[in-house]
Parts: structure tokens; sequence; C-alpha cells
């Protein structure tokens, strides 16, 4: 595809193809109908952006029911160790997401045997938070 780019009251010709742009001067903006000589064509190899791996999910250590992130956010606070019993419905984990801070509780009773992330921590939606049995 081609661009016609005004910067600083220059005029750009700027053609765009996959993985390779072409730039060239056409002239000052205020003279468009007068042709220029056009300044040697720079040409740039875009490499294409890196593809980033997807996240690990890191496996809690712990046996039993993994508590996962419902949502992308940040651990706000963490209210449970390794060791600790808790009741259906107690709070395991604060998450910040979208400018909220929403209780993650424990679905079951059961003493908790890992815990994945720390105060501090950015997860995605499925990321195992603690392990329960």
């Amino acid at each position: 595809m081609k661009y016609i780019v005004t910067l600083n009251g220059k005029k750009y010709e700027v053609e765009v193809e996959k993985g390779q742009a072409t730039a060239m001067y056409m002239g000052p903006a205020e003279t468009a109908a007068a042709p220029t000589p056009a300044a040697p064509t720079v040409s740039e190899a875009v490499a294409p952006a890196p593809t980033p791996a997807p996240a690990a999910t890191p496996a809690a250590a712990g046996d039993g029911e993994p508590v996962t992130s419902p949502m992308p956010g940040n651990i706000m606070d963490v209210r449970v160790q390794v060791g600790q019993k808790v009741k259906s419905g107690e709070i395991l984990f604060i998450l910040e997401a979208m400018k909220m801070e929403n209780e993650i509780m424990a679905p079951k009773d059961g003493v908790v045997t890992a815990v994945a992330v720390a105060k501090g921590a950015t997860v995605d939606t499925g990321s195992v938070l603690c392990t329960l049995k």
C-alpha cells in the first residue's frame, strides 16, 4: 500500500509491503503540484515483531484441585499459606482487574497444598493460583 505522509511541512510517499517499508521524499507540502526531483529511496527491512511465547501456567506443586484465575489481572493480596485449612467461600486471593478488586474464594473445604502466586504477580485467565486438597 502507498501512503502520502506530511511531516514537518515535507511530503513523503511511503510504500508498505509485508516485511519491508520504502519511503521517498516528495518535496515541501506547499508545492505539491510542482514535481521535485526525488531524493534517493530509503529502504528499511522491518522485521516482524516476534510473537511472544505463551505464558507458562505455573503448575502448583501440591496435590488436589487447582484454583484458577477467572480473569487476567494483578494479585493484590494473598490470604492463604501452604498447609492452611480453608472453608468453602473463604477468600483466598484479591485479584485486581479493570480497576476493581475481585475476591477469589475457595470452591470447597480443604487444605492448601500449594500457592503458585505471590502478591504483585500478574496472572492470565486460567492461571493456577493455588491447589486445595
